[in-house]
């Protein structure tokens, strides 16, 4: 890597380490170091839940699905995450940040539904933390795979030194800073990431001779990857728009939500939040189908990396440090998210529920500062393999918690009727049709690696959906088969409604 390039990445590398030791200084309770105290900007929110949503994903993996998968028939995904992102910043939104203040003041989603449901038993938080916990363990290891993959391609460090460097820098500022840190970095990303996807297309069509021209030269390669239809069948379009459906059970997004200042700044946040990810997708997709045609004469070992060559070589080393730290701002601001839901669930929702209901707000902080560390232990474990896909580990943790508690949060949101065992069922539903399907949707490979058993057809089709739909009705079955909710529940519901 040129000396330029490399002092770029340590500026950018130290500045966010700055706002977490900033951070640390204004952290002094669970809220604070969970939740900022709930005082996060439209701004910083939306683009602090765009950049934690979309990661190295957005970066490596969008990017690389749409040269390896070979052009437009992947815009499937980018049109149902669009979709899905809307709705939930439309009608989710207003609603979370209302109810969970008014539900005793919650502070994260194993809280909420405790409260919402008066869940004395504390068997609703138990479960929705150990969810958490099992999906964020597979969704931080892609992210250290990203960042494996960055500093690997960008330093020429193996893949285990890449693995631990890019780890120790996340997990040091997530570590000092809590929720405050992780939003104001997650900012910065989000711009960084913004531009890089509006940038590194731009520059690449014009260095083939404009959009009409790269259209000409991808077709001639073959045709086909100028049709989104191509190569596609019903099941496989419904998996890519049913991508859309995780948005209304991610933790690490939802929360934001829950931390903006006022329902009143939703608007604008969502505004800003759609008009971020609109330009982000169709720069990553665009990134992909240049690349098809710019390395068609030398074609990339690992589709995932074509961003990074597009930045290393079409760019002088000062802007190419600049979009190959974007590259690690899309996976530090996804990764510290994770971390930190984490270890909320932790500290507030395993700790101090279970064994400690006395401990004091310093202690539950430190606890869930040491969670952050075993966690990413844990990830870190997981992402050791080299050949790891960042699409197929995010694709896996997505459908867990879009399934898990998508349903369980609209519909306790939206309908009054819900029993905290309809939300148990749904929850653990979700959950465990994500894990069998996923199992059963794998297909057999030999010691080479190849494919020697393809899936059964309806298994083709991406967990989330039977997940989400399983779920759905189970929340559905079980409330009316349970007795209707206090008078106090159903107060609550109709103040946090006007609310």
């Amino acid at each position: 890597m040129d000396t330029a390039t490399l002092i770029t990445f340590i500026v950018y590398l130290i500045g966010m380490l700055a706002i977490g030791i900033a951070a640390y200084k204004l952290t002094s309770n669970l809220s604070d170091y969970v939740l900022g105290g709930r005082r996060l900007g439209p701004g910083v929110a939306a683009l602090s839940a765009g950049a934690s949503d979309m990661s190295s994903w957005l970066l490596l993996g969008l990017p690389g699905a749409v040269y390896a998968a070979g052009g437009m028939n992947q815009i499937w995904i980018a049109v149902g995450l669009t979709i899905g992102a809307y709705l939930n910043w439309q009608f989710v939104a207003k609603r979370l940040r209302s109810y969970t203040e008014k539900a005793n003041d919650s502070i994260t989603i194993p809280d909420f539904l405790e409260n919402r449901f008066r869940d004395h038993k504390k068997i609703l938080r138990m479960i929705s933390a150990l969810v958490i916990l099992l999906f964020f363990t597979f969704y931080t290891a892609s992210g250290m795979v990203g960042g494996a993959k960055l500093f690997e391609a960008s330093f020429g460090l193996s893949y285990s030194q890449s693995l631990w460097i890019g780890a120790i820098v996340i997990i040091s500022y997530t570590f000092l800073g809590g929720f405050l840190a992780v939003s104001w970095t997650d900012f910065i990303q989000g711009i960084l990431m913004f531009l890089a996807l509006i940038i590194v297309p731009i520059v690449a069509f014009t260095q083939l001779g404009g959009y009409s021209e790269t259209v000409r030269q991808v077709g001639e390669i073959d045709p086909m990857y100028l049709d989104a239809f191509s190569g596609m069948t019903a099941l496989g379009i419904i998996s890519l728009l049913a991508w859309g459906l995780g948005y209304f059970g991610q933790p690490h997004i939802i929360t934001r939500f829950m931390a903006i200042k006022s329902v009143k700044d939703v608007p604008k946040a969502r505004f800003i939040g759609m008009t971020w990810m609109v330009f982000g997708l169709f720069g990553a997709i665009f990134t992909g189908f240049a690349g098809i045609a710019y390395f068609s004469g030398n074609p990339l070992p690992d589709g995932e990396q074509v961003f990074i060559q597009f930045a290393d070589v079409l760019f002088n080393p000062w802007v190419s440090g600049i979009l190959l730290a974007a590259i690690l701002a899309a996976i530090m601001s996804t990764i510290d998210s994770q971390l930190l839901v984490s270890s909320s669930a932790v500290a507030e929702d395993i700790y101090r529920a279970v064994f400690r209901k006395e401990a004091s707000e310093k202690e539950l902080v430190w606890i869930g500062r040491a969670a952050v560390i075993v966690i990413a232990l844990i990830a870190i474990a997981l992402a050791g393999n080299p050949d790891s896909s960042v699409l197929s580990l995010v694709s896996y943790a997505w459908a867990g918690f879009g399934a898990a508690f998508g349903p369980v949060i609209i519909l306790a949101l939206f309908w009054k009727r819900m029993t905290g065992r309809g939300a148990l069922a749904g929850m653990i539903v979700g959950a465990v049709t994500v894990v069998v399907w996923k199992i059963l949707s794998t297909p057999e490979l030999n010691e080479a690696g190849e494919v020697i058993k393809e899936a059964v057809i309806p298994f083709s089709l991406y967990e989330i959906v039977p997940g989400f739909i399983l779920a759905w009705i189970a929340i559905m079955v079980f409330s009316l088969l349970d007795r209707e909710p206090s008078e106090e529940i159903k107060a609550e519901f109709d103040e946090a409604a006007r609310a």
